[in-house]
């Protein structure tokens, strides 16, 4: 078996991906609308949209196929993500290079693969539409224009999702993708009976720094804060700007001495930023920290709204 070789931009293309933040999400009806399209179309038994992480490749969209991921060094998506145009094993018994694969040799038992990856902004391919097959067949130039054209479907829906999700000049989710996120999070941490509290940030002035210094310098410290929030926090951790000067961050599974470790290791970070001396401008926040209480919070806009309002009160005090 021939594993795939990793790309020469592999660092680039895995941060593509996770800013899409869409690994281990729920299903969409966007993307499973082009799976069975897919699938019916070309009459398999297997058709995917596969996302190509570090160690896993993991279907955010699946028709015909029960597992969510399944190793990348076994992985067919793994090759084709390497190349620019479609990647087709007609039959894999007579191919080298999977034909002891154990997708092969055991279930879904592939005869059949054709894969094309999907481009993001930036030009990373993070991963296929890909169509599989238990037996063996032909794929035709007609097939793969169709199995493209599908490909560029998926791709437009994957951006146009990271469009409307993402602030352009944090990098960070929105208010919208950190409601989508952190629905799901709370719901995971609910079944599970894990911790899970939300921080509410607001820079402190941040008005005079936009008056004194210019938009130019405003949207410098809104980055550089967004920066060193994705420093300090984990990558598991949802982070986002609401807008203006706000961000939020949901640390889930943490305790209380891991919020407060959280809170001082970003402050320090903070306080090191402003003693280089290197901008106009000095950072200063405050914050609202609140607990996850699910017999209290009703959902995501409960947490925000008592975490702002936390948030106001702190700002307030500096002021007397």
């Amino acid at each position: 078996m021939q594993q795939p070789d990793i790309p020469l931009e592999e660092p680039t293309r895995i941060d593509a991906l996770r800013e899409l933040e869409l690994l281990d999400t729920l299903p969409e009806e966007r993307f499973d609308r082009i799976t069975r399209i897919a699938k019916r179309l070309f009459g398999v038994s297997i058709a995917l949209i596969s996302l190509v992480d570090d160690k896993r490749q993991w279907f955010k969209s699946k028709a015909g196929l029960d597992v969510d991921e399944t190793p990348r060094d076994i992985s067919f998506c793994g090759h084709a993500i390497l190349g620019d145009e479609s990647f087709v094993v007609t039959d894999t018994l007579e191919d080298s290079r999977f034909c002891d694969n154990p997708l092969v040799t055991e279930e879904p038992h592939i005869r059949f693969y054709a894969g094309y990856p999907l481009v993001v902004s930036g030009g990373s391919k993070i991963g296929t539409l890909c169509i599989i097959d238990s037996s063996p067949r032909a794929f035709t130039t007609e097939d793969e224009e169709l199995l493209r054209d599908l490909a560029s479907l998926a791709a437009q829906e994957l951006i146009a999702l990271q469009l409307a999700t993402m602030d352009h000049l944090t990098k960070l989710s929105n208010r919208r993708g950190f409601e989508t996120l952190s629905h799901h999070a709370l719901e995971l941490c609910r079944r599970m009976g894990t911790p899970a509290a939300l921080i509410y940030f607001d820079l402190d002035d941040f008005k005079t720094i936009n008056d004194e210094f210019g938009h130019l310098e405003g949207d410098s410290a809104l980055a550089n804060f967004a920066a060193l929030l994705k420093i300090e926090f984990r990558g598991s951790d949802v982070i986002a700007r609401f807008g203006g000067d706000e961000f939020a961050v949901m640390m889930l599974d943490s305790t209380e001495a891991g919020l407060d470790t959280a809170l001082e290791r970003f402050r320090h970070s903070v306080d090191a930023f402003n003693d280089e001396g290197l901008h106009r401008y000095k950072l200063e926040f405050s914050y609202g920290l609140v607990k996850v209480d699910t017999a209290r919070h009703s959902g995501v806009a409960s947490l925000v709204n008592e975490a702002d309002q936390l948030m106001y009160q702190q700002k307030r005090s500096k002021r007397r």
